[in-house]
């Protein structure tokens, strides 16, 4: 199949998919009749002209694979209806009509994957599968996960969600205040797996990230005002800009510092500092706004020692207000460190608690060991880098870290 025609079945499933579940309510069997409308369309398509109305051509297709099924599945339904009966409650009713809106649907079934009644590792795999349009396999392989493993996770989620009763319909005033939050966030981890993968051969997940910015560009369309999903979606559009120049030709990582500013992606930062913008002057202030507005301050300085790290010290200052995160610290200790001194950020490091989880993390021993480097504290640095290379399960910064230690060499 070539990647035209995989981009646009891509685009179509989620929206045939919200159609489906719209008219039928029936979130597992109508993904199963999508699925099997997908593979139809691939080899259909593959031999043959693209029809002039692809989605309508999905549904019609999906349409009837489910109708079969629930035909040839009358006998349970029909029990089903009567135990429905009986306990007093009608069945689910079967609306006719054409689907709803290509936004509103996707958006409808993106707020479903993200019903509370499914765990937040369930939400991502689920998201994925019904609004990305990615495969069960392609899921487990982003997250280096049997599909043995991920096949029931996401089995789990879509019973979890029949059995909260959830339904398909566009999102109640409260229902949005309740779980929009949820929504940025599962976007937001998927955005951050496909920037740097939590494992494998590769630094990036493309791919991953490119959806996560679609499904926010979607969430921004339905919520415009929204200064918080604004600022998602500027803080993706600002990070992901410096994708190309992240790594070398080999995929090797290549720091901030050393990047090609002239490969990032120009069109990318003027769209994301214009909403970041326009959010901190409309809106109320979040997190997601603070943090592409740090994004911003790093894109526009033409080279590191022309960044303004003392205003993006105060950002991290404001950020750990709202979000005491220790992530949050480490990205606080960098900005202090260059822009008070490195024993200052030293100092904001060394006063986590050796409890904390962050402790135990790559990213913490790679920011301390970058810290004691600029101190010249190079045994301590060495030590550092190593046992932050073995801490994370990423090949390209693995080799990054190990070779940073051998770069100060020291046996």
């Amino acid at each position: 199949m070539n990647r035209r025609l995989e981009a646009l079945l891509r685009d179509l499933a989620p929206q045939v998919l919200a159609g489906l579940v719209r008219r039928y309510g029936w979130f597992d069997a109508c993904e199963d009749a999508v699925q099997e409308a997908l593979l139809a369309a691939a080899h259909e398509w593959t031999t043959g002209d693209v029809p002039a109305n692809p989605k309508g051509w999905l549904f019609r297709v999906a349409g009837r694979r489910l109708v079969d099924e629930i035909r040839a599945d009358s006998a349970r339904r029909r029990r089903e209806q009567t135990a429905a009966a009986l306990a007093g409650r009608p069945p689910q009713a079967w609306p006719d009509g054409a689907p709803g809106s290509e936004a509103d649907d996707t958006l409808s079934l993106l707020f479903l994957c993200c019903h509370p009644a499914v765990t937040p590792a369930s939400q991502v795999a689920l998201t994925l599968r019904a609004v990305g349009g990615l495969t069960t396999e392609e899921i487990a392989a982003a997250f280096l996960l049997p599909v043995a493993t991920m096949g029931p996770r996401i089995s789990r989620a879509k019973a979890g969600i029949k059995a909260a009763g959830a339904t398909f319909a566009v999102v109640r005033p409260d229902d949005e205040a309740q779980r929009l939050p949820v929504v940025l966030q599962v976007l937001y981890l998927i955005f951050n797996e496909g920037y740097t993968a939590s494992s494998g051969p590769d630094l990036q997940r493309p791919d991953l990230a490119a959806e996560a910015i679609r499904l926010a560009r979607v969430v921004h369309t339905r919520f415009p005002d929204d200064g918080e999903v604004a600022g998602l979606l500027a803080l993706m559009l600002l990070t992901d800009a410096r994708r190309e120049a992240r790594t070398a030709p080999d995929g090797t990582l290549v720091p901030l510092s050393a990047q090609d500013r002239d490969r990032w992606n120009a069109a990318a930062i003027e769209e994301g500092t214009r909403l970041v913008t326009g959010a901190m002057r409309s809106a109320p202030l979040g997190p997601y706004q603070i943090q592409a507005a740090i994004g911003a301050l790093h894109c526009e300085a033409p080279a590191t020692e022309d960044t303004d790290w003392a205003q993006i010290a105060v950002l991290y200052e404001i950020l750990q207000t709202m979000d005491d995160n220790p992530v949050v610290l480490l990205g606080r200790a960098v900005a202090v460190a260059m822009s008070d001194s490195p024993a200052a950020g030293l100092a904001l490091l060394d006063a986590v608690g050796e409890a904390s989880p962050i402790r135990r993390t790559h990213r913490f021993s790679s920011t301390r060991a970058h810290l004691l480097e600029f101190v010249g504290a190079s045994d301590a640095a060495v030590a550092a880098y190593r046992d932050a290379a073995t801490r994370t399960a990423n090949v390209p910064e693995q080799r990054y870290l190990r070779e940073k230690a051998a770069a100060l060499g020291i046996d």
